[in-house]
């Protein structure tokens, strides 16, 4: 597949040359799919004479031109993995990271690794630039479009984790089940009402979790409300404190575990006492949730096992395996019961 290019000819109407137009720019304005733009480029015979013509004419108006790259013929091994994370600093990735290069290490194959940043376009552009280099890539926690990692899937093998793609081999943690024993743990401990604090709206997990949350209330009877979205750190966390405080909520569970010991640092700042006032729930388990005061109770995933089967799998198909689809594989999950969960209080104000 061809990259695309800057035309530096100076015609009027030609982008940032600081900025590399992708297909994916050219199929936005011209209302195509990227398969459509390459294969344009590539294969024109494959491409209705119209669409191709309307591509071409988009592509000249944004003032870029297609520039053939230099890659790897598909049989030409590099023995190189790619593992693309949306956050690098985020603990949830440490483990997933560290299991996908002991599997790789031990196939003597090497991993090098992308930090999209929470984007999508900063993660298409960095799959762009590694995909000729690779033999295949582990899309750890993506934000893309179904539609674009099919694109990506056509050019080199991949497994998708965290996220489940139909016709895609995919790898996910049992939220459901994760999210009920959550649910059943502040029931337990009297709570009526549960706080979900939704991560970025566009992720897949997020969508999971909430769904999750509110089927097991409805069958145990428990009300719920959501709030948010807001962003997936520590910061994020603190965000939704002002709001969990004003409504005297006795009982959260967070998208994630950093925006958890977010909302608990500021909720202490705010006066609140947890698990006291309010009892919170986070998920992950990262090695941090221990740290916090109180250490913080979470749904536990196996992370370090997850990158592991994410480059097993992955190496499975490039040593000729046919990709399995359909189902995605699931792993199991447990809560870690910690200090921040509590009896509902008896104070007049959160009865």
């Amino acid at each position: 597949m061809p990259d695309v290019a800057p035309d530096t000819s100076g015609e009027p109407g030609a982008a940032d040359p600081s900025r590399p137009v992708t297909i994916y720019d050219v199929a936005a304005a011209a209302g195509v799919a990227p398969s459509t733009v390459s294969r344009t480029f590539s294969r024109p015979g494959r491409v209705g004479a119209g669409t191709a013509e309307r591509v071409r004419r988009v592509a000249g108006a944004l003032g870029y031109r297609a520039v053939p790259q230099s890659r790897p013929e598909p049989s030409a091994q590099t023995s190189i993995i790619a593992v693309l994370v949306s956050d690098v600093t985020n603990p949830f990735y440490n483990e997933i990271i560290s299991g996908a290069e002991a599997a790789a290490t031990d196939a003597n194959y090497t991993t090098v690794v992308a930090n999209t940043r929470e984007s999508a376009d900063v993660e298409r552009r960095a799959l762009e630039r590694v995909l000729p280099l690779v033999d295949g890539v582990l899309l750890t926690t993506t934000v893309m479009s179904d539609s674009t990692i099919r694109v990506i899937a056509r050019q080199r093998p991949l497994v998708v984790m965290n996220r489940a793609v139909s016709d895609l081999p995919s790898i996910v943690t049992d939220n459901p089940f994760g999210m009920r024993r959550a649910v059943e743990h502040l029931a337990e401990l009297g709570h009526h009402t549960i706080t979900y604090v939704a991560g970025p709206e566009p992720s897949w997990t997020d969508g999971v979790r909430w769904r999750s949350l509110r089927e097991a209330a409805k069958e145990l009877q428990l009300q719920t409300r959501r709030i948010g979205p807001f962003r997936p750190n520590v910061a994020g966390g603190a965000d939704a404190a002002e709001d969990v405080h004003h409504q005297r909520t006795t009982a959260v569970i967070t998208y994630n575990d950093r925006m958890a010991i977010g909302l608990i640092r500021e909720l202490t700042g705010l006066g609140a006492r947890i698990p006291d006032d309010v009892s919170v729930i986070g998920f992950d388990n990262i090695f941090p949730a221990e740290l916090v005061t109180p250490p913080l109770t979470t749904v536990a995933a196996p992370l370090h096992v997850m990158g592991t089967a994410g480059v097993r799998r992955l190496l499975a198909i490039l040593h000729g395996a046919q990709p399995r689809t359909g189902e995605p594989t699931v792993l199991p999950t447990r809560l870690v019961v910690r200090g921040s969960t509590a009896v509902r209080g008896s104070h007049p104000h959160l009865s």
